[in-house]
């Protein structure tokens, strides 16, 4: 039994001892206005009072769900950036370099790397496509990175590659929950909002788990990537926007002021707090404690999400332009939050899935467009926290859903007119840097046509269980209870990474 569990049972008892028609009448009229009048009446604020009228010892952690815990041990990251690239991006252009493969170029592929195997829009017998991008050698590590990312090429050092990663779902949306919750099903938590629920957030005026999006639509699997599933909702990922109010609603109405407001509020959690006394509902504080931070992010989150007052030469290293949605500006807004002491930021940037079925969809074309989006807003990202002493205790992961195939898409038998990958859950590469990863590493080995993993695999599992490591937690001790059993976000399996812990 958890936490709320065991407060729910306790407050059930004492409602059916203690609840007569006269205490009932009674306990109506003296809450009316309450909470309102909490501070004034009775010098606590509404959480106090929570805890005075009902009686039950509430920890901190029942009264405030963000409160900032320390992690079970000492972990050498504090926040996370996770950059997910929805549609998965070729790492046969990016950083598996295959010199092999172009030897293979518009050959048939062979009959052993389809026997048995499920492809999206491969039919009949495709032919091999060669590595379309150039590659070098880059930093004191010599790590392979393609002409497709030249600013990332002068960072490579700082970052640990994981090439042989693998999943088992390749349509998107399955492989993104599967990536972000341990789980290709709705209704798992995800990596964020396990993290914030293991260890709060360290500043109280804004939510403990940012989530900011580009490339014009959200992922495939929707909103659920950012859910808290059966975790409590105050721990689900909060959408904002970097163009236009940052959240909806931010501003209040004309005419209200900020005193009517926050009596508002109170007012709604005076109900809250009724309701919480007679059925005892956890997710019944989470709702209190949204309503007060939502109060407070009305004067931290103007603030935070503008860039315009960063210095020029702050705009000029991630090509960012006030007023945009774009992925530039949300790798600066994600340095603010962390900076501002948000736990988890998440940014997903759309359009990755280049197929090759037209132009902009091509390998040659598509995916280089997209590269360079990212490349020098990514690549500050890094340099950015590291001047500012940062990167040490910020985590950051990039990567997508799965890989791609290093034989041409063939939906009809036919090779289509411009050359693009399928979809690949063998093999693909994702990388780490900051918050305790170890620099210049490069764990995994494809074969070599970059197809499948044939040392040093790492699974989706292996991957979280090696970001919670990193956070300080153990991934087979951290749980929640929930419907009869303990759920963790490594279900039963998962490794850790120890050749990429610094």
């Amino acid at each position: 039994m958890n936490s709320h569990e065991k407060l729910f049972a306790e407050l059930a008892v004492q409602k059916l001892q203690n609840q007569t028609r006269r205490h009932f009448l009674i306990d109506c009229v003296s809450k009316v206005g309450g909470l309102a009048m909490a501070p004034l009446l009775f010098g606590c604020e509404p959480e106090q009072l929570i805890k005075k009228s009902t009686g039950l010892n509430l920890s901190e952690r029942d009264l405030n769900p963000l409160a900032p815990l320390p992690p079970p041990f000492l972990g050498k990251a504090k926040s996370i950036i996770y950059l997910h690239m929805a549609g998965a991006p070729s790492q046969l252009e990016l950083f598996d370099y295959k010199p092999e493969l172009a030897k293979f170029h518009d050959k048939d592929c062979p009959e052993s790397l389809l026997e048995g195997r499920k492809f999206a829009f491969i039919r009949g017998v495709p032919k091999m496509l060669g590595p379309q991008a150039k590659f070098a050698q880059h930093g004191q590590s010599g790590a392979w990175v393609s002409d497709y990312l030249p600013h990332f090429a002068k960072v490579a050092d700082e970052v640990a590659f994981l090439k042989a990663v693998h999943t088992d779902q390749f349509n998107h949306g399955p492989a993104q929950l599967f990536m972000q919750t341990g789980s290709p099903r709705l209704g798992r938590p995800s990596l964020g909002s396990w993290v914030t629920y293991g260890l709060g957030t360290e500043n109280q005026n804004l939510p403990g788990f940012v989530v900011l999006t580009s490339g014009g639509k959200t992922p495939d699997a929707g909103k659920s990537v950012w859910g808290s599933g059966f975790l409590p909702s105050v721990y689900q990922g909060v959408q904002c926007r970097a163009k236009g109010d940052p959240v909806l609603y931010l501003e209040d109405p004309s005419g209200m002021s900020r005193d009517l407001k926050k009596n508002v509020i109170s007012a709604i959690n005076q109900v809250n707090q009724e309701d919480f006394e007679t059925f005892g509902d956890p997710e019944i504080l989470a709702r209190i404690n949204q309503y007060e931070m939502a109060y407070r992010m009305q004067i931290e989150v103007p603030e935070v999400m503008n860039i315009n007052d960063e210095p020029e030469h702050i705009h000029e290293l991630y090509g960012t332009k006030a007023g945009e949605e774009s992925f530039a500006n949300n790798c600066l807004l994600a340095r603010k939050l962390v900076e501002k002491g948000v736990r988890v930021v998440q940014l997903y940037d759309w359009g990755w899935d280049t197929h090759g079925t037209d132009h902009d969809g091509s390998i040659d074309k598509g995916l280089r467009n997209k590269c360079r989006e990212i490349d020098r807003p990514m690549s500050a990202l890094l340099l950015d926290l590291k001047q500012r002493g940062l990167l040490e205790e910020t985590l950051v992961v990039w990567g997508g859903e799965f890989g791609r195939t290093p034989m041409q898409e063939n939906r009809e038998g036919k090779i289509q007119g411009f050359m693009g990958r399928d979809h690949h859950v063998d093999a693909f590469t994702m990388w780490m840097a900051g918050g305790g990863v170890k620099k210049g590493a490069s764990y995994g080995i494809t074969d070599d046509f970059g197809f499948s993993g044939v040392d040093e695999r790492v699974s989706v599992h292996d991957l979280h269980a090696t970001i919670l490591h990193l956070m300080g937690f153990n991934h087979e001790k951290f749980t929640y209870e929930f419907q009869g059993r303990p759920f963790r976000l490594t279900d039963v399996h998962g490794e850790l990474i120890h050749s990429v812990l610094a």
